[in-house]
């Protein structure tokens, strides 16, 4: 059943965001499913957690280049506390998935604003509204697709938050990590005309979920194998469909056919479920940004996220393999002193 709330997930999220016409429809695909996969039933408290960081880092980057834009060493300055509060909340169970969305929502938007051609009202007002689309979504997955009694007893009240526990200096080491990459990635999307990298932007973030320097090497592999395969259904799709691409029903049908193969993915948990996700995201953000019927194919732009996507990952891994080797000589435990 948990493929199923899966599937229906990202075909109805797709369905609201084609009615509604959102330019950044993937939100309402990907937010759901992101929920879905951690839970085995419904839990307001995850959705609620995620939508309040979504909401929260909206309005502190809102306020931060309101206010701090025409000063970038103090804009840099309150980036750099509003990325360590982030780091510091992913490091405890609690107040993993609201840090880890701010961190990934806040450092987009923060690249996104640095144009002066970005709307930054309309993609908050979208970002927000595919955020409480989460909470309709994720009920009617929960209610046509209800868990079975055995097994919602057995699983009752399973969150999985990705959240790794460690001791003092362990939770030092990874708070001073995940803020050293994701500064190293804002100065660097600040600098560069990166504006057309969003899934770059977002990998780097995905890579550095584990918060450890193991967990985020296996999560780079996982990372690029998922977006081949998202990138190749893409494809497929769109040859498939060729000419008839411009008919919303069969789109619709294609997309929920391929969608299906990595709901299945997401359900069965550990790798597999990183793989499905990678492939999931792979397939919905082209679909749903580049790719405008009878317009605009998303061929090319495929083709480019899959080539910044491995480059990113890549770089990513690179820089936090440096950071730990940094990080483990300069911090400490009292046993490693001696």
């Amino acid at each position: 059943m948990k493929t199923m709330r899966i599937w229906f997930a990202c075909v109805f999220g797709l369905v609201l965001s084609m009615v509604f016409g959102w330019s950044y429809g993937f939100f309402a695909v990907l937010l759901p499913a992101f929920i879905i996969v951690r839970a085995d039933d419904w839990h307001c408290s995850l959705i609620t957690q995620m939508v309040f960081g979504i909401i929260w880092v909206t309005l502190e980057v809102n306020f931060i280049s309101g206010f701090l834009q025409p000063y970038p060493f103090l804009m840099t300055v309150a980036v750099a506390m509003l990325f360590l509060s982030k780091c510091i909340a992913m490091t405890k169970p609690s107040g993993y998935l609201f840090g880890f969305t701010g961190l990934l929502v806040g450092s987009i938007t923060l690249n996104f604003i640095s144009y002066p051609n970005f709307d930054i009202e309309e993609f908050t007002l979208t970002l927000w509204v595919s955020a409480l689309a989460i909470y309709p979504i994720c009920a009617l997955a929960y209610y046509l697709f209800p868990e079975p009694v055995r097994e919602a007893e057995d699983r009752a009240s399973h969150i999985s938050n990705g959240a790794v526990q460690h001791d003092h200096i362990g939770l030092l080491r990874q708070t001073a990590m995940g803020w050293s990459i994701s500064m190293l990635a804002f100065l660097i999307f600040q600098f560069g005309d990166l504006s057309d990298s969003l899934s770059a932007q977002a990998s780097i973030f995905v890579v550095l979920t584990p918060m450890t320097f193991i967990g985020s090497m296996a999560a780079a592999k996982i990372r690029i194998s998922g977006t081949f395969l998202g990138c190749l259904a893409g494809m497929a799709i769109q040859l498939g469909l060729s000419s008839w691409a411009n008919n919303g029903l069969l789109f619709l049908m294609a997309y929920a056919i391929a969608a299906g193969f990595f709901a299945r993915l997401l359900s069965l948990g550990g790798v597999k479920s990183g793989l499905g996700f990678s492939a999931l995201a792979a397939l919905s953000v082209p679909l749903t940004t580049a790719f405008q019927p009878g317009q605009q194919d998303a061929f090319f732009s495929i083709l480019y996220r899959f080539s910044s996507i491995t480059l990113a990952v890549i770089l990513t891994s690179l820089a936090i393999w440096l950071t730990h080797c940094v990080l483990v000589r300069v911090i400490k435990s009292p046993a490693e002193c001696r």
